[in-house]
């Protein structure tokens, strides 16, 4: 795995993204806090891995900011998301990383991939080695399998997926796989870092 993960750092780096391989996850969220420890404020999107690494617990007792819609009341999720996307670092997940070194994603408002591209300074995507996927098709056959069908029945949203565990490619109102994006290559104004961790994290 080590050699496969190297492959895909490489390949981030031919793209101008900066690439890390962390052998635990303790050692992954001692480097985030590093990062964080150095601004005001920090963006959180919807993510499971950022969630279970417990990274906005430790980040808010550094005393920074934590922007994450997560954490708040259903009224104020808006302005959240919309301030998450403009903080100094926004720090997220990937649905999936291909061995060519591009990250694939699906999402259902379009605020956590958006802000992956355009607006904060820097962008850290905390990711497992399970996120890892061949290529373009398999990366979205990944989502479309695991990550859209699992998030579905998390968020209790009445999609076929959450009942079945397999995507349908539904017209359901409550359908969460409506943006899919590709990153190939460093958005021009974001740093754009990604930290692989030898570990199972997320969908």
């Amino acid at each position: 795995m080590k050699e496969r993960v190297q492959n895909i750092i490489d390949n981030l780096e031919k793209r101008q993204i900066k690439g890390r391989f962390f052998d635990t996850r303790e050692d992954a969220v001692q480097a985030v806090l590093e990062e964080t420890g150095q601004v005001n404020t920090v963006g959180i999107g919807g993510s499971s891995t950022i969630f279970d690494l417990k990274l906005h617990e430790l980040i808010h007792e550094q005393g920074k900011t934590v922007l994450w819609h997560w954490l708040v009341e259903p009224s104020e999720r808006a302005i959240v998301r919309d301030q998450a996307g403009r903080a100094d670092i926004y720090l997220t997940s990937t649905n999936a990383l291909t061995d060519g070194g591009e990250l694939v994603n699906i999402d259902g408002m379009g605020n956590r991939v958006s802000a992956m591209y355009y607006g904060p300074k820097k962008v850290i995507v905390v990711c497992g080695v399970n996120k890892i996927a061949t290529d373009l098709i398999s990366a979205i056959d990944r989502i479309k399998q695991n990550a859209c069908p699992a998030n579905a029945k998390r968020l209790g949203i009445k999609t076929p997926c959450a009942a079945t565990g397999q995507c349908h490619d539904c017209y359901s109102e409550e359908r969460i796989c409506n943006v899919t994006t590709i990153i190939n290559h460093k958005p021009i104004s974001v740093d754009l870092n990604v930290f692989i961790i030898a570990a199972s994290l997320g969908y």
